[in-house]
């Protein structure tokens, strides 16, 4: 079967969160991704603790941002090591990396150094503000893009603090996902130009373009938009969570009037809707649907619901989601052979593709688990590879 990135390598520098996420994408659609590990953690991360990364067979059979992946381990900061990352270069197209900027600089594996190893070479760089300004060497993590960029003022209820979302937002879909769209744009643009080309993907600047309606109506209007007062944010009755009998929840996001005129059919409540979107109405809605659906269990508003036109969906838990008829019929859980642990599942390929599907290929490696593989395609010895291994390079 053919890959629609078969035939691409992808060198991942990266370590946390975004890149990992991103290198994973580019594997599920055919890439030869190498991840460059240390042979040990170093400095101050050398005192944290793991977390969600299991190194045991198991807990790798179960990562997905490991799969369709190899791992050789080098130690960047040797001389030796740096010189077979080169020569990787030399053979790769892409290189990911998840540093502060000024690190791949001081480890010379930036884009300056490795365009002259290799001048068709793509590098992109993912980090939480980018590579100039002057929040560039802050530390941070996804809740604190969501704040400069904004999208935290937006995430709570009228009146009520900032909610603490998940990381989906500005690390996977920000960052991780801007990273690959840059990706398959600058290797399209090499087939015209023939050189490749450094990708700067600042994770904050992602969330901003994710928020892009939102700028454009502040800066037409002036108005500041405030959370829980906008029409995606709670303010409208029709566009909001609501508790069911069971202690569950069910999400009705009927906007348009035709979708809000079945949701009332379905209801019994037709005097609702020409009345819709006016303010002084929603709380007389919003109070008539609190009461009206603790009547039933979530499930059993769904199956009413959905024989009407309306936006209407259960709020699953991650295991019912996973039981999913529509999940598991979309091919989103995906049911894998593994050599000694048997039947594994997995997340599946989101991108379907009718002539060029993803797939998973292999489970996430042990760290170092092709580092002797990789080295002798590079046409090291067993003697060279054991004297690197005694210098500390791998």
């Amino acid at each position: 079967m053919t890959l629609a990135l078969e035939g691409i390598r992808v060198l991942d520098l990266s370590w946390q969160g975004p890149g990992p996420y991103c290198t994973m994408l580019l594997g599920d659609l055919g890439a030869d991704v190498i991840r460059i590990q240390e042979p040990a953690a170093s400095g101050r991360r050398a005192a944290k603790k793991p977390t969600g990364k299991p190194a045991d067979e198991r807990g790798r059979a179960f990562d997905p941002h490991g799969r369709n992946k190899r791992s050789i381990t080098l130690n960047l900061k040797n001389d030796a090591a740096r010189m077979i990352f080169y020569e990787l270069v030399k053979t790769a197209d892409v290189v990911v990396d998840g540093f502060r900027p000024g690190v791949s600089a001081r480890l010379a594996v930036d884009y300056a150094r490795l365009k002259d190893i290799n001048p068709k070479i793509v590098c992109c760089s993912i980090s939480g503000f980018g590579q100039t300004g002057p929040y560039d060497r802050l530390a941070g993590h996804d809740l604190n893009y969501l704040s400069v960029a904004g999208a935290l003022s937006m995430v709570g209820r009228k009146g009520g603090p900032p909610v603490v979302p998940q990381n989906y937002v500005a690390d996977f879909g920000g960052g991780g996902m801007h990273a690959v769209m840059g990706i398959l744009a600058a290797l399209l643009a090499r087939q015209q130009t023939g050189a490749g080309q450094h990708i700067d993907v600042s994770l904050t600047d992602c969330v901003m373009s994710l928020m892009s309606r939102d700028f454009g109506s502040y800066l037409l209007t002036g108005k500041v938009p405030t959370r829980g007062e906008t029409s995606l944010s709670g303010a409208l009755a029709c566009y909001d969570v609501y508790e069911t009998k069971d202690g569950k929840y069910l999400s009705i996001g009927s906007l348009e009037p035709w979708l809000f005129a079945e949701l009332c059919k379905a209801l019994g409540r037709e005097d609702f809707v020409p009345v819709q979107g006016k303010p002084e109405k929603q709380d007389e809605m919003r109070t008539f649907f609190r009461e009206t659906f603790k009547t039933r269990t979530r499930d059993d508003w769904f199956a009413h619901l959905r024989q009407f036109d309306n936006c209407v969906a259960p709020v699953l838990a991650i295991d019912e989601v996973v039981q999913n008829p529509h999940v598991q019929a979309r091919g989103m859980i995906a049911e894998l052979d593994h050599p000694t642990l048997g039947k594994v599942k997995q997340v599946g390929v989101s991108i379907k593709m009718s002539d060029t599907p993803g797939a998973i290929r292999s489970f996430a490696p042990a760290q170092g688990e092709h580092t002797n593989a990789i080295l002798a395609g590079l046409g090291y010895g067993a003697g060279d590879i054991q004297a690197l291994r005694e210098q500390g390079a791998i």
